[in-house]
């Protein structure tokens, strides 16, 4: 394993320097090599190259090795930009933060401080997703404060949190997959989305394990499946009662697990009794075989593992569709030990880290709960504020949106984060961003969100600024840079230091490095459920990366393995709970028969802000479009390669059409990285799962239109 990073500057400012990718929770360290141009060429070479580390064993996939392409973009924003006359210019910086402090005063000034909102990102550092957190409730002191991880994992960690008592991405550990003699994978498309973890299913398959692939579409990951189960979208929770079902009945489960490690058995035993296979069969639109078939492998198998990604929780009954799956694992008794556990399968780069420390609305550092008066006593101390002056628990990021449009929230703050594209009922979010007050958004480019802003501030790459991320399986990684900051970009943490400086509140935000917040946030952390108090960046050089939840720097970093002894309830027990079978909120109509889910695509990250901008992976998807089956096609009389329109109750998009058979005909799919007429949540439904208000992303009902047959 690599044990240390660094940068070595050749002549002429050609460079070796050892970094980690930006993009996907895997988070794979690389080595990039700037070479000088040669003879005739004006721009300089790069070879990218992977360094060993425990996650990805030194692979890459196509993003990372063309991820320095967006940092050396010539597309990058250098200097601040001020809204002038309707047009966004050049400022200074001086001028810039100026104006943002007096602006956010003079409208807490008028409508109170909840007047101003922040809105941040799960790209971010640790260091910055902290320093949000507290500049929002110490400089702003404003209770708006969310992320769009809140459409990332949400559903997960609130299942994660009810079930075990705590909300970590893996209960388990990346190496235990080749050990797992079943793997499920339910609506997660690892072989696009975090394509280096593959080989680790690969190990399985060739060590015996059966790996069952839940999903509507035959993806790259159903690809490798010994069982597809093909569902209707939006009804997992319902297959999985027929899982457990027949668990049950063919006396397949852990009784003795259950009786020593859990509550809430019986009621779930007195649930199941009531659920018949044939209707779980017509509900999911399965074959009773099938599922008995998946039930029997998974429950037979020695060791087994379940990863459930936004397939399953981006629904209104995301939270619960995943409690259903930690009944699985729970009732097998296949959490705890080698070859076991369950893990959610992280979107965002630093999507765990992100939520851990205080930019989701309910959360102070450490996943302590806002609304605790001895975690809020905790942080304030930390802080050196007064507990009373810590606002209350705000909403989610769609709520958030909603506020702005009925413009209880007047200003808005954007770190890391394209909210116009990434929000379900897009239309909905452009109409109350540009209808804001003020609005300021930092971020490398110009942003569809940016384009909106009153004031754009320019950030550093992931090339030049210092900080941890903590990726998919709860390991701390270090990634450091001594390459100089373009033009007049500036880090995150370093804005957020300024403007609280402008604010008057410089003695909270007085850091001049990100370590030295990471030290900060150690304490703010400790005793938290996300305990990094035992992490530092020392150690972190040292040994490369350091699971949490870490109490002391003597402590092992490299477990990883949870809940091999109790959970982390009071009791030390986990907690079964009854899901009922049910259809999604929307379901089909004679004026929108079809059920739209979306995703990702293999050379894409998120609204796509910085992967269009790698002419390498530009190339590779150039637009959007939509998977229709062919005889759904032939219906609408659709043809392959042919512009459509697609309708909802909420809006709708223009795509180019394509036709495959490795989708259902009652379900078209349409990725999720474009903005403008392609963005497809200009359609995608504002419902939230009211656990955990994750919008209902993948089971909006739509109808489509061919643009020719229109004219």
């Amino acid at each position: 394993m690599q044990q240390s990073l660094g940068i070595h500057m050749s002549k002429d400012s050609g460079f070796v320097m050892d970094t980690q990718c930006p993009f996907c929770s895997v988070q794979c360290k690389m080595r990039i090599t700037k070479e000088l141009p040669v003879l005739g060429s004006s721009r300089p070479s790069y070879v990218i190259e992977g360094i060993a580390n425990a996650a990805s064993e030194g692979r890459l996939c196509v993003k990372g090795m063309n991820a320095h392409q967006h940092a050396t973009s010539t597309e990058r924003l250098l200097q601040p930009l001020v809204r002038k006359d309707g047009q966004l210019v050049s400022a200074s910086w001086e001028e810039a933060l100026s104006t943002i402090s007096s602006r956010f005063q003079a409208i807490a000034k008028e409508y109170g401080p909840d007047s101003l909102g922040v809105y941040g990102g799960g790209s971010l550092t640790n260091e910055s997703a902290y320093l949000l957190g507290k500049f929002a409730r110490v400089a702003l002191g404003t209770k708006y404060i969310d992320y769009n991880g809140r459409f990332c994992m949400s559903a997960a960690a609130s299942a994660g949190n009810k079930t075990f008592g705590i909300d970590r991405g893996l209960t388990c550990r990346l190496s235990d997959i080749p050990l797992a003699r079943c793997i499920i994978l339910a609506g997660t498309n690892i072989a696009e989305c975090q394509p280096t973890l593959m080989p680790y299913f690969t190990k399985a398959k060739e060590n015996g394990a059966i790996i069952i692939v839940i999903d509507p579409r035959v993806t790259a990951t159903a690809a490798i499946a010994d069982i597809h189960l093909q569902l209707k979208p939006g009804t997992d929770a319902a297959l999985v009662n027929g899982l457990l079902k027949v668990l049950l009945d063919e006396k397949l489960i852990d009784e003795t697990f259950i009786s020593r490690r859990t509550n809430g058995f019986a009621e779930l035993k007195d649930h199941l009794s009531g659920i018949q296979l044939e209707e779980v069969a017509d509900l999911t639109g399965l074959k009773v075989a099938a599922i008995q078939k998946a039930a029997m492998a998974y429950g037979r198998a020695e060791t087994g593992i379940i990863f459930t990604a936004r397939g399953v929780e981006q629904q209104t009954d995301g939270h619960v569709g995943v409690r259903n799956f930690l009944n699985l694992v729970l009732a097998t008794g296949k959490v705890g030990k080698s070859g076991c556990g369950y893990g959610a399968v992280t979107g965002q780069g630093n999507g765990q880290g992100g939520r851990e420390h205080g930019q989701k609305s309910d959360q102070l550092p450490g996943y302590r709960n806002i609304e605790d008066e001895q975690d809020r006593s905790y942080v304030a101390g930390v802080w050196g504020i007064d507990p009373t002056e810590l606002p209350r628990k705000g909403v989610s990021a769609y709520e958030m949106m909603e506020l702005v449009h009925q413009r209880v929230i007047r200003s808005l703050f954007v770190m890391g984060s394209n909210p116009i594209v990434s929000n379900p009922n897009a239309n909905l979010v452009e109409k109350g961003l540009q209808n804001l007050d003020f609005l300021v958004v930092a971020d490398m480019f110009l942003s569809e969100t940016a384009k909106l802003a009153d004031i754009v501030l320019p950030v550093t790459a992931y090339l030049e600024n210092d900080g941890t991320l903590t990726n998919l399986e709860g390991r701390v990684l270090l990634r450091e840079s001594t390459i100089a900051s373009p033009g007049e970009t500036r880090h995150d943490w370093s804005i957020l230091c300024q403007i609280a400086e402008e604010l008057g509140k410089k003695r909270y935000f007085s850091f001049q490095s990100a370590e030295q917040i990471f030290e900060e946030l150690r304490l703010a952390s400790r005793g938290g459920l996300a305990d990094y108090y035992g992490i530092t960046y020392d150690r972190l050089r040292r040994e490369g990366g350091i699971y949490w939840p870490c109490t002391s720097t003597e402590e092992d970093g490299n477990q990883g393995m949870m809940f091999t002894d109790a959970f982390a309830h009071s009791d030390g027990k986990a907690i079964f709970m009854p899901v009922a079978s049910r259809l999604p909120e929307e379901i089909p109509s004679e004026k929108y028969p079809l059920t739209m889910t979306n995703g990702r695509v293999l050379s894409h990250y998120l609204t796509g802000v910085q992967t269009r901008k790698s002419p390498s992976l530009a190339a590779r998807n150039i637009e959007n479009y939509i998977e229709i089956h062919p005889k759904t096609a032939q219906k609408l009389r659709v043809e392959d390669g042919e512009w459509v329109e697609v309708t909802s109750r909420r809006g709708s998009f223009n795509v180019r059409s394509r036709i495959t058979d490795k989708i259902r005909e009652d379900t078209v799919f349409v990725p999720m990285h474009w903005g403008g007429v392609q963005n497809v949540n200009k359609a995608t439904s504002p419902e939230l799962d009211p656990h955990c208000k994750m919008p209902g992303f993948k089971t909006s009902t739509v109808a489509i239109t061919t643009l020719r047959l229109r004219k």
